[in-house]
């Protein structure tokens, strides 16, 4: 059986298809996900923070996704394998980064769990009670 390598359009796919999902457009029209209000997947603009640490150039292509606690934020980004990272900018924020050049890196599946922790860190608990009652495996 062959592994489905995550692409950025699975990112949008997996976060429209959870319930509840608006899109809003971020400055520079970046999509960014949000569940009663509250973001949970966004398509981030270059910043300072984020960067090619030989040329200084900003990365183009960093997308963020909410979490549901530190200790998982650091299981991602301590990982040396992970194409998770997160900066200093983000330091107490629950959230990790990931460049869409290294989506690649993981499985579909891998991503699909991703995008759902993000919804389920920030949806509200009757939601988030509602999506995990017919979601039992996970």
């Amino acid at each position: 059986m062959q592994v489905m390598r995550a692409r950025v359009e699975d990112v949008h796919e997996l976060a429209l298809g959870m319930p509840h999902v608006t899109v809003v457009r971020g400055s520079q029209e970046n999509p960014v996900y949000q569940v009663g209000g509250k973001s949970f997947v966004f398509f981030r603009t270059p910043r300072p923070d984020a960067f090619d640490p030989e040329t200084g150039e900003r990365y183009p292509d960093v997308i963020v996704f909410w979490v549901p606690s530190e200790s998982d934020k650091q299981a991602l980004v301590q990982d040396p394998d992970s194409p998770f990272f997160t900066t200093p900018h983000f330091n107490g924020h629950l959230s990790v980064l990931v460049r869409a050049s290294r989506l690649g890196e993981l499985t579909r599946q891998e991503l699909a769990e991703v995008v759902e922790d993000a919804w389920l860190s920030r949806a509200s608990p009757r939601r988030r009670e509602a999506w995990l009652a017919g979601n039992r495996s996970r």
